[in-house]
C-alpha cells in the first residue's frame, strides 16, 4: 500500500518546496525569523497542501472503496489534526518538547492503519493509496525539524512500519518507491536545517562584526576631530612653554597613543555563544613600547563578563607597575590557555615588594591589589598569586576557570 502513486503526485516536488521555504531568507520587516520558525511555518503549508491533495484523491475514489464512512471519518481526523498541529507547532513550548511530535506520529500512523477499515484486501494488494497519501510524510518532516537528521530517519522508519502493516508484510513496488522518498525527505530536511542553523550563526557573527566596525569608525571620526587634535597640539607646544607643561605634554602623548590604539583595534566582538577573545582585550595596553604581550596564536575564548574582569585585573597590575616602578618600566604579559582555565601572568623587573607591604597597604585602606586584582579573581571563581621579593621584580599570576 503506497503513500501515493506516481501518477497522482510525488513527495519529491513537495519536499523541494518545503526545503526552499524552510531555508529561505526572512521577509523584510520581520528580521527575527530564524531557521526553526521558518521550518515550522513551511511544515504547516506542506501539511495543508498535502491534506488538500488527500481529500481530493479520496473523494474522487469514494464510490470505489469498501467503507466510505470510515474514509470520511479518517479524513475528518486528518482535517482536525492538521488545524491543531499547525497551530501547536508555532508554540515553542510545545514543539520543543517530545509530546507533540510523538502524538503527531501516532495520529499519522492511525490514519495509515485506518486504510484497513476503508479498503478491501484485494484493492490494497494492487497498490491502492492509503487514506492519508502524502499527508503521512508531514510527521517525519516534523521529527526532522525537531531532531534533525536522526529524527527524520526515525520518523520515516515509523511510517514504513505502518505501511508494511497495511500491506501485511508484502509491500508493493509503489509502496517501496514512496517510502524511499519519505526517507530521503527526512534525511534532506534534517541535514539542511542543521546547515542552515550553522549559516545563521555565521551570519549573526558577521552582522555583529559589521555593527562594531561601523560604530568604531563613527567614534574614530569624532575622536579625531576633537580629542586627538587637542592632545596633538599639547604634545607639540608643550616643550616650548616650559614649566610643568612638558610633563603634561608627555602625558598627552601617552593618552594620544592609547586613544589611537583603541580606535584602531576597537572593542572585542562578542560571538553568538557569548564568548570573546581575551587577546583582543589585551591588545590595546600591549601597544605601549614598554608592555610586551605573548599569547597563543589561536583565540583564547572566555565568557564576555569573565574576560572583561580579567582584563581589568591585568590593567590594574600594569597600573601598579607604572605607579610604583616608573612610567618607563617594562612589563611582560604572558597568556596561557588550557582546557580547564586561562592563566595570565604580569611580570616586571622593578625593585619588588617587601613581604609586609601588601598587608600594610590593605590595613591602611589602600585596596588596589586586594580588591581590584585579588577580589576580581575571587569573584570569578579563580585566584590571584603575587610572587615578589626585594630586588627580583614582581610577578602576578591570574587564574580564571573556563
Amino acid at each position: 500500500m503506497s503513500l501515493a502513486r506516481p501518477a497522482r503526485g510525488r513527495v519529491g516536488g513537495a519536499v523541494v518546496r518545503f526545503v526552499a521555504a524552510a531555508t529561505g531568507r526572512p521577509t523584510i520587516g520581520d528580521p527575527g525569523i530564524g531557521v526553526d520558525v521558518s521550518a515550522w511555518r513551511a511544515l504547516a503549508v506542506f501539511r495543508a497542501l498535502t491534506l488538500l491533495y488527500a481529500v481530493i484523491v479520496n473523494l474522487a475514489d469514494l464510490r470505489q472503496v469498501a467503507h466510505p464512512g470510515w474514509c470520511l471519518a479518517t479524513l475528518g481526523v486528518m482535517v482536525a489534526w492538521t488545524g491543531f498541529a499547525s497551530y501547536a507547532y508555532t508554540k515553542p513550548a510545545w514543539h520543543e518538547g517530545r509530546l507533540l511530535p510523538v502524538a503527531d506520529m501516532a495520529v499519522t500512523i492511525l490514519t495509515i492503519v485506518a486504510t484497513l477499515l476503508v479498503e478491501t484486501a484485494a484493492r490494497i494488494a494492487t497498490g491502492e493509496l492509503t487514506v492519508p497519501t502524502v499527508w503521512g510524510a508531514a510527521a517525519p518532516l516534523a521529527w526532522a525539524i525537531r531532531w534533525r537528521l536522526a529524527g527524520g530517519m526515525a520518523g520515516a522508519c515509523c511510517i514504513a512500519v505502518a505501511n508494511f502493516a497495511v500491506d501485511r508484510g508484502h509491500p508493493t513496488r509503489a509502496t517501496v518507491h514512496s517510502l524511499i522518498l519519505v526517507f530521503l525527505a527526512g534525511a534532506v530536511i534534517g541535514y539542511v536545517i542543521r546547515l542552515a542553523e550553522r549559516a545563521e550563526g555565521v551570519l549573526a557573527e558577521a552582522v555583529r562584526l559589521q555593527a562594531a566596525t561601523s560604530e568604531r569608525e563613527r567614534l574614530s571620526r569624532e575622536i579625531h576631530d576633537g580629542v586627538l587634535q587637542v592632545l596633538a597640539l599639547l604634545r607639540r607646544r608643550g616643550a616650548e612653554l616650559g614649566g610643568d607643561v612638558p610633563e603634561l605634554a608627555r602625558l598627552a602623548t601617552e593618552q594620544e597613543a592609547a586613544l589611537r590604539a583603541l580606535i584602531s583595534s576597537g572593542p572585542p566582538v562578542e560571538r553568538v555563544d557569548g564568548l570573546v577573545d581575551l587577546r583582543e582585550l589585551l591588545a590595546s595596553p600591549s601597544r605601549s613600547p614598554h608592555i610586551h604581550l605573548a599569547s597563543p596564536a589561536t583565540p583564547v575564548l572566555l565568557p564576555a563578563a569573565s574576560a572583561q574582569q580579567l582584563a581589568a585585573a591585568v590593567g590594574e597590575a600594569l597600573h601598579n607597575v607604572k605607579h610604583h616602578v616608573g612610567a618607563e618600566a617594562d612589563a611582560w604579559i604572558l597568556v596561557e590557555s588550557t582546557p580547564d582555565n586561562v592563566v595570565v601572568t604580569v611580570r616586571d623587573d622593578g625593585p619588588g615588594i617587601p613581604p609586609e607591604r601588601l598587608a600594610a597597604a590593605e590595613a591602611e585602606g589602600r585596596l588596589g591589589v586586594a580588591q581590584s586584582i585579588v577580589g576580581r579573581l575571587r569573584d570569578l571563581g579563580g585566584k590571584a598569586l603575587i610572587n615578589s621579593a626585594p630586588g627580583e621584580g614582581t610577578e602576578v599570576e591570574l587564574h580564571v576557570p573556563r
